[in-house]
């Protein structure tokens, strides 16, 4: 099939979302049909395409001097495509439950499908310019989600996550630009597309400066705080901005430029290199202490974030085909995870009305199969064997001792000492909603009703996908390896 094709699920969300706008849905119902049948279709096309669609390059409009918008589907694109396939229409039913009842839920479903649109245009995009273009188009359609409450905190939110985000651009276009004049037009090759030396002053500049700028939507230190400040956001939206399209949309950035249009094998050793990949190790471990003491339920789980993404950008920085197959497949795994775990604390929050850490005490026999679920994904966080995060935490600290760098080293000691802080930060929550101290049960009456079926019905999906990956990672690891060696 022609790779003109994947203009199909990139415009169908697209003008689907502007069509909930511009209907005016009066009746709730009506609306979520409408939504969740364009989400669906659109997930059948991405799937259509995958294994379809011819690997060749399309060009769509031609700019100037190289500067094109054109698309593509290669491995790297497959794999984010598919994941982002699989879980939005499963984010879109919880998101019916946790709304209801809400002011301008027909903004709210528009731009949230609008998203699914332009979050596939990063994936199938075949250079830097396209990447680009879409990848500040994901900021402008997320912003009117992040601030939907409207109150002071979402405001706020909202305003810091527009500054933070297209700052971060304005960094990164330094990049685009020297990838596009400098390399093919900035196309993604494995390998890299540069025509000049990486090693050059001029090269490893912008090396940095695309992690950095790509790398704030991956919420990398210094530039994270804006990811726990977005908390304040409805659930839906941070387990799309936490675990599937704007923050996974920053580590896939940071994999083109490094893989596929600087030489990895000439950055490897750079100060380049050694600055962006010193950095993730320490914002991974220094996240990791600030959920250990943040006490609100989902900023919690937000420094969670920020700790795990730096796991992915760890092994991508390790430049060498087992630390790329490690950071793809903690991108995928977290994404599964860190669902569930927003999911879960989501539906605590709308069934209680409550959201501090402390509240949580005793709210096990309350909601029994919500904390269950969420104990899964706790469990498979911190690296306990037979859950899938088990399986990306052991193949990034693997191919971090493997690489026998001095950063190599140090990025995999921080792995381990992160890991046990995630236990300490994930795993408590667990323990306090089944067994609270004596005189701390907050919920002595079991009666009051658990989560809503639309919001247990995902939270089931990505807990058995939790299990299923841990149990049997083989085929979904060899397709990743297979991707991180270029044959996809």
């Amino acid at each position: 099939m022609s790779p003109l094709f994947l203009l199909m699920p990139i415009i169908l969300p697209i003008l689907g979302g502007f069509g909930i706008f511009f209907l005016g849905f009066e009746e709730e119902k009506k609306r979520n049909i409408y939504a969740e049948t364009i989400v669906v279709l659109t997930s059948v096309l991405v799937l259509i395409a995958l294994f379809t669609v011819r690997h060749d390059p399309v060009q769509v409009y031609s700019f100037t001097n190289g500067f094109s918008v054109d698309f593509h589907l290669d491995g790297a694109g497959m794999l984010f495509a598919g994941m982002v396939a699989i879980m939005w229409p499963l984010v879109m039913l919880y998101a019916f439950d946790y709304v209801r009842g809400t002011d301008r839920q027909n903004l709210f479903f528009s731009y949230f499908v609008m998203t699914y649109g332009v979050t596939l245009g990063v994936c199938f995009a075949y250079n830097l310019t396209t990447l680009y273009v879409f990848y500040e188009i994901l900021t402008l359609v997320t912003l009117p989600l992040v601030s939907y409450y409207g109150d002071h905190e979402s405001l706020y939110a909202g305003r810091k996550y527009a500054a933070y985000t297209i700052g971060g651009a304005s960094l990164a276009f330094f990049t685009v630009v020297i990838g596009t004049v400098y390399g093919h037009g900035g196309d993604f090759i494995y390998g890299g597309s540069l025509l000049r030396p990486g090693t050059s002053t001029l090269m490893q500049a912008a090396f940095i400066f695309g992690f950095f700028g790509f790398g704030v939507k991956a919420a990398i230190f210094p530039l994270q705080e804006w990811l726990p400040t977005a908390s304040a956001a409805p659930t839906p939206v941070t387990a799309l901005l936490h675990a599937v399209a704007v923050v996974n949309s920053g580590v896939f950035a940071v994999v083109r430029m490094a893989w596929y249009i600087f030489p990895a094998e000439q950055m490897k050793g750079s100060y380049a290199q050694l600055i962006c990949i010193y950095t993730a190790s320490f914002t991974l471990l220094f996240a990791a202490a600030k959920a250990v003491k943040e006490r609100h339920f989902k900023r919690r789980m937000a420094y969670s974030t920020v700790s795990n993404l730096s796991y992915m950008l760890f092994g991508v920085l390790l430049l060498t085909p087992a630390g790329l197959q490690a950071g793809l497949a903690h991108m995928l795994f977290h994404g599964i995870i860190k669902a569930a775990l927003f999911m879960c604390a989501g539906a605590f929050m709308h069934v209680t009305g409550k959201s501090w850490i402390y509240e949580i005490n005793g709210v096990g026999k309350r909601m029994p199969y919500t904390f269950a679920v969420y104990t899964l994904g706790a469990l498979s966080l911190t690296g306990i064997p037979l859950f899938c995060g088990f399986v990306s935490k052991w193949l990034l600290i693997t191919a971090g001792i493997a690489d026998g760098t001095p950063s190599g080293v140090v990025g995999a000691v921080a792995l381990i000492i992160s890991a046990f802080l995630c236990a300490i930060y994930s795993l408590s929550v667990s323990v306090r909603a089944y067994f609270p101290y004596q005189g701390s049960d907050r919920f002595p009456d079991k009666s009051g009703g658990g989560s809503p079926m639309l919001m247990l019905i995902p939270m089931t999906v990505f807990a058995v996908a939790n299990i299923l990956f841990g149990i049997a990672p083989g085929p979904v690891i060899a397709f990743i390896g297979a991707i991180a060696k270029g044959v996809i």
